[in-house]
C-alpha cells in the first residue's frame, strides 16, 4: 500500500496550486497552513531548491469526528498535500492516503473517517 495519491499535470507550478486548491475546495477542503520549502531552505540554509510547497488540508466536519474518537489524532492533521515542479510546465501534486497513515493507530473508530476522507482525496487527485 502506497502512503500517497499523486498526479503529474501540464501545468506550471502557480497554476496547479490554483488547481488544486480549487478541488479541494469542491470535496470540502480548505487549505489552513501553507509552507513553502523552496524560500524556508533558501533563507535557512541558504540553498536553491526545486519548487515545491506543502498544503495543509483540512475538512473541519472530518477533523471533528477524528478528535472525538482520538484525541491525540491532531498529530496527524492536518491532510498534507504536496505541489511540486518536475519539469519547465509540468507539476506533481500528491496527497497523504490517511488510511495508511491511520493505520499506526488502533482505534476502529478513526476507519469510516479515514475511509471517507481517503475517497475524497484520491478523487481530488484522480481528477486533476
Amino acid at each position: 500500500m502506497s502512503y500517497y495519491f499523486a498526479k503529474t499535470i501540464d501545468k506550471g507550478f502557480d497554476e496547479a496550486i490554483i488547481i488544486i486548491t480549487e478541488s479541494l475546495a469542491n470535496e470540502g477542503f480548505g487549505i489552513i497552513s501553507e509552507i513553502d520549502v523552496t524560500a524556508t531552505f533558501k533563507k535557512k540554509l541558504d540553498v536553491d531548491f526545486k519548487k515545491y510547497r506543502i498544503l495543509g488540508a483540512c475538512s473541519p466536519s472530518h477533523a471533528y469526528k477524528a478528535l472525538i474518537a482520538e484525541d491525540k489524532i491532531g498529530t496527524m492533521l492536518p491532510c498534507n498535500v504536496i505541489v511540486q515542479e518536475v519539469n519547465d510546465g509540468q507539476t506533481e501534486i500528491a496527497a497523504i492516503d490517511p488510511m495508511a497513515s491511520m493505520m499506526s493507530v488502533q482505534n476502529e473508530a478513526l476507519g469510516d473517517v479515514a475511509l471517507d476522507v481517503r475517497t475524497k482525496l484520491k478523487k481530488v487527485i484522480d481528477s486533476l
